[in-house]
């Protein structure tokens, strides 16, 4: 006979519902907390920088390294191309001024100048035989006048004679009319010699004023033809050392080509690249110094270069009281370039996390060290170990100072462990 079967109900299906109801309930929550509390990514906390809020003396200045350069260089560059024939001194020398470098042929720029000569000297003989014309034109109108004035002398004594006679009945009225009329032309004559002259005078005044002028440009065009030969060979134009010389025979050298430097030999100065933010932080006459065999040396900025490359702009530095006598040109120097003054200060060690917010945001890790909070902040001044913070935390607050690189675009880090 058949007989009824119970079946035992098993408590585990239940225990399993209420596990994955209780999960399913647990994340629904932690994505309801992590909608609420913004973007969250998950660090390993020891792959990450943290660092305490302090209070202490900011020193406002930044490392600089320089490179050691001479102070004043002057350039050897071809004033007139040609072919190098012979070279009289090496890379390194130390020159006098004047002292001959090398020498230069340039066929073309001598027979060039053999045409100029040829050319200015014929216009300046041009020019003086013109001269040479109007002086004769000037004496030539002197003689006239002076002839003039001798005849008019004359015919006014021999008219005076002849009224006596023709008084008398001695002499013609016809003789004496035509003496008179003769008196009458070389008057005329005189008056229209004297115009003439007047006018000649001036005309030939300006006219020898812009003879000399023109005169006194050939010559001096002839001078710089001539000029442009002697510049063939090269002579030192300053005392120093010669540097970047390596020239040989029979080397072509273009017009204003480069031949090389001569640099100062006994005084230098510091040649730095700074980041571009410093920009408008460094000032010429702001004070840099550097520590060299157990001496401190002073330098100053004197001139300072805006064009940024490579987000660096350029600076030069030079020594104030006295430079190392044991530097040598090309040679690094690390110096500490001050932008203001000291002052306590709230500070931030120095990190990477500065280029990848600008300074306008942090990471603060909580208290109990589980999490960091994206906080905006004001920070200020920076130098190579610490950045001034004017707002935004408080001192023994807890901040991440390594690269933001991978979560600039959360708003929330949770800290765990491997």
């Amino acid at each position: 006979m058949d007989r009824r079967v119970d079946v035992k109900k098993k408590p585990w299906k239940k225990i399993g519902i209420g596990v994955v109801a209780i999960i399913v309930i647990g994340f629904l929550a932690m994505l309801v907390m992590d909608a609420s509390s913004g973007r969250t990514y998950k660090v390993n906390k020891d792959r990450v920088v943290v660092s305490t809020v302090s209070k202490g003396v900011f020193e406002d200045f930044i490392p600089v390294r320089g490179r050691v350069t001479p102070l004043k260089t002057v350039f050897l560059d071809a004033i007139e191309g040609g072919r190098v024939e012979k070279v009289l001194v090496e890379d390194g020398a130390m020159l006098k001024k004047g002292d001959l470098i090398v020498q230069l042929s340039n066929t073309n720029l001598q027979l060039e100048v053999t045409r100029n000569e040829a050319a200015v000297t014929e216009q300046l003989n041009n020019m003086r035989t013109i001269e040479l014309q109007l002086e004769q034109n000037r004496l030539q109108h002197k003689r006239d006048l002076v002839e003039i004035d001798y005849q008019i002398i004359k015919l006014t004594r021999q008219a005076e004679r002849q009224r006596v006679l023709a008084s008398k009945g001695a002499v013609s009225q016809a003789t004496l009319d035509d003496t008179e009329d003769e008196l009458t032309y070389y008057k005329n004559k005189q008056a229209v010699t004297k115009e003439s002259q007047t006018a000649d005078a001036k005309l030939q005044e300006s006219q020898l004023k812009f003879l000399k002028e023109a005169s006194s440009r050939l010559e001096n065009n002839l001078t710089l033809a001539r000029q442009n030969l002697e510049n063939l060979s090269v002579k030192a134009p300053v005392a120093g050392k010669l540097s970047g010389f390596d020239l040989q025979v029979g080397q072509s050298i273009s017009r204003g080509g480069r031949m090389g430097q001569i640099d100062d030999p006994n005084h230098y100065k510091l040649v730095a690249n700074i980041d571009e933010f410093y920009l408008g932080r460094v000032d010429i006459g702001q004070t840099a110094s550097f520590n060299h065999d157990g001496k401190v040396y002073q330098l100053v900025v004197k001139k300072i270069y805006p064009q940024v490359n490579n987000g660096q702009f350029e600076v030069d530095f030079e020594f104030v009281g006295g430079e190392p006598q044991d530097i040598r040109r090309g040679q690094t120097l690390q110096t500490k370039l001050t932008l203001g003054d000291s002052a306590t200060a709230t500070l931030i060690p120095n990190g990477a996390f500065f280029q990848d917010t600008g300074g306008n945001w942090v990471f603060v890790v909580s208290p109990d060290g589980t999490q960091a909070v994206k906080r905006t902040v004001h920070l200020g001044r920076r130098n190579s170990r610490f950045i001034e913070v004017l707002d935004g935390l408080e001192v023994g607050e807890k901040v991440i100072t390594s690269p933001y690189t991978s979560y600039t675009d959360m708003d929330r880090l949770k800290l765990g462990s491997k």
